[in-house]
């Protein structure tokens, strides 16, 4: 039995709960959910969508995390980038005595201070196939906390490799599980990958896959966003879709069929189970906290509030979705609000910088919505909606 790698944890659940309690649950967001999900004082009701916050992978990449420093106090622990896209988490951990590595400016992580007496986390995430042979040869103590999400992308995306159709990504090319999803290709010899951001970018490919556009436009378009040695004339002939897991759903599916649509243009309708595959590989998490705020949007409400990292994918698209309906406040966290000056920080959709906004909450405003990304812990959610209260001059009522 591998004594170095762990994917289970360590048994020690028990031990650690007392720590996770404090360090990232909320009475009020539990008293909150037993209300039916909604909380109201003197004219002002806030409600709070059904899914929301940590989900099963998040909770388990961090379980594991505490658990490690648990099994293991007097070694090292390092952490491949960050375990989720969450500041706090991540602080929590280094306050824990976990050294964080930091990927250059290439992408690539300095391995050189790990030895084989080490602790090594693996991100919910995962991390590049590079990475993990690398980290195997040092022989430290690998502790994967790679979601399943995730790792189901992986074995579709490697199906494609080995059966000779390149992998198409619906995904951000700079994002940690893309790069990781994307070289699972290099399994195999003849593995190619072509990363999709949105669907301005799907257009243009599947005008190219139609003999619609010339091979510049998608090589500068793509050029950075594609597997070694990548040739477009050749590799684009036989292809599968797969997704980062975070993405908006409904656009993933749309990508899936445009593409699919065009290969059939291409070769025909008859031919075209030769020449394209599509597998549903959204995160069961992520359609369900989409779908919460898609239901909790269709209530009547005056403003939502959602919480959760700036570079969190999946609290990105619950902000996207959002803003589409009401007006929308993407705060990174509870200090974005200022209840003393009635003010609140916050990124747009599709924004590169936070903006501020000032009283935020009018007289007019009655109804809040509040969701948050799945790396955000509840005493974050707890925190804001108590924020939000005060900035009204209110207090919990439980």
């Amino acid at each position: 039995m591998d004594q170095t790698y762990f994917r289970k944890g360590f048994g020690l659940k028990r031990e650690i709960e007392g720590h996770l309690a404090t360090d990232y649950h909320s009475r009020l967001v539990d008293r909150i959910r037993e209300s039916d999900f909604t909380i109201a004082v003197n004219g002002l009701t806030i409600r709070l969508a059904q899914e929301f916050g940590f989900c099963y992978g998040v909770d388990r990449a961090v379980e594991y995390a505490y658990e490690s420093r648990e099994k293991f106090p007097d070694r090292r622990i390092f952490l491949v980038g960050e375990i989720i896209h969450n500041p706090h988490v991540n602080e929590k951990l280094e306050t824990m005595g976990v050294t964080v590595l930091r990927p250059g400016d290439a992408g690539d992580f300095d391995l050189s201070a790990v030895e084989p007496e080490d602790v090594v986390l693996i991100p919910a995430f995962g991390v590049r196939v590079s990475d993990f042979d690398r980290l195997r040869d040092i022989g430290c103590v690998l502790v994967d906390t790679t979601c399943g999400s995730v790792l189901n992308v992986w074995k579709r995306v490697e199906s494609y490799a080995r059966d000779g159709y390149t992998a198409i990504v619906h995904g951000k090319h700079f994002h940690e599980e893309t790069k990781a999803t994307a070289s699972q290709v290099t399994k195999y010899p003849d593995g190619r990958y072509l990363i999709v951001r949105d669907m301005n970018e799907t257009e243009l490919l599947c005008r190219y896959l139609r003999g619609e556009e010339a091979v510049d436009a998608v090589q500068a378009t793509f050029g950075e966003k594609v597997s070694t040695g990548f040739v477009f004339e050749r590799d684009l002939q036989r292809v599968g879709l797969a997704n980062q897991t975070t993405m908006l759903a409904s656009e993933s599916l749309e990508i899936a069929m445009r593409i699919g649509h065009a290969m059939a243009d291409r070769y025909g309708q008859e031919n075209l189970a030769d020449h394209f595959r599509s597998f549903g590989t959204i995160c069961s998490a992520t359609q369900e906290r989409q779908d919460a705020i898609l239901a909790l949007i269709e209530e009547p409400l005056d403003v939502m509030v959602v919480v959760g990292g700036y570079n969190s994918s999946n609290t990105s698209n619950l902000a996207r979705i959002c803003a589409r309906k009401v007006t929308t406040y993407h705060i990174a966290d509870s200090s974005c609000i200022d209840p003393d000056t009635g003010a609140i920080r916050h990124k747009p959709v599709d924004a590169k910088d936070e903006v501020t906004t000032a009283e935020w909450l009018t007289s007019e405003v009655g109804r809040i919505g509040i969701t948050a990304g799945a790396s955000t812990p509840n005493n974050k959610i707890g925190a804001a909606i108590e924020r939000i209260l005060h900035t009204k001059g209110l207090s919990a009522p439980f």
